[in-house]
């Protein structure tokens, strides 16, 4: 089995890049800057829903099936700067070339850490392929890669669940606990700024870990739909994460299980 590596992040506003754009007075607290950004916002568009190259990656959290292993981590602030976020998670494409599994990854998280990694300066050559780079495999790139939208190396299951229309996706949560997974439990992405505030960083990357572990379950349900996996080999799968998160023995790990039917 190739490796798969199902992911997500979480955002806040970028306050020293609105700060710079709009030459806001520096006796603006960080509160009052985003206030400000999401007002301006809301009277453009009637949301406050900022820009995707406003949105300043503070977790990118990581469910990788290699092997026989199933691991969750996060790459998160205020531990690791936002650069180092990126960059350590373009490198694990690098090192294992996995299949990545996201929920609107391309309308979202993918070209935020686009944007991000850009304005960073960072390197990402084995995402980038489009089968024309150096190393041995590249022209498989050509046929299959991380950027074309009908390719698999990256496969967003909202997108392509609802053909590629934007009109037709659902949210995770919903889908996930239609099945019979947890879903989401006690944060959505529209609390993540204001638990940020009160330095609840913990809390946004509990959030999110459990957000990519969705994710990749949902993923190896559809793995099973379309004939990839039998039905042995599906409960063989969801056996396997619940063993890996029952031995990681933390209380969003208990409190997701417990939610799994």
């Amino acid at each position: 089995m190739k490796p798969v590596l199902a992911f997500d992040i979480e955002t806040v506003p970028d306050v020293a890049g609105l700060r710079r754009l709009h030459a806001l007075d520096s006796g603006l607290s960080d509160g009052e800057v985003a206030e400000l950004a999401f007002q301006r916002r809301r009277a453009a568009t009637g949301n406050d829903f900022l820009p995707l190259h406003l949105q300043r990656v503070v977790v990118i959290s990581c469910a990788l099936r290699l092997g026989r292993d199933f691991r969750v981590w996060s790459l998160a602030a205020p531990e690791q700067g936002e650069a180092e976020i990126i960059q350590r998670f373009f490198d694990g494409v690098e090192k294992f070339t996995p299949q990545l599994v996201s929920w609107n990854g391309g309308g979202f998280d993918l070209p935020v850490l686009h944007y991000r990694g850009l304005i960073h300066g960072l390197v990402a050559p084995r995402y980038w392929d489009l089968g024309d780079g150096d190393h041995a495999d590249s022209r498989d790139f050509k046929w299959n890669n991380y950027i074309s939208r009908y390719h698999t190396r990256h496969l967003d299951l909202m997108d392509l669940l609802a053909l590629y229309q934007p009109r037709a996706a659902v949210p995770l949560d919903e889908l996930a606990r239609l099945i019979g997974f947890p879903g989401k439990l006690g944060m959505d992405g529209s609390k993540v700024w204001q638990a940020w505030q009160e330095g609840r960083s913990a809390e946004i990357r509990d959030y999110c870990e459990t957000d990519a572990v969705n994710t990749y379950l949902v993923g190896v349900r559809f793995r099973l739909m379309r004939g990839e996996i039998s039905a042995s080999e599906y409960e063989q799968e969801l056996a396997c994460v619940r063993a890996a998160l029952q031995r990681l023995d933390k209380s969003h790990w208990h409190e997701f299980l417990a939610g799994w039917q």
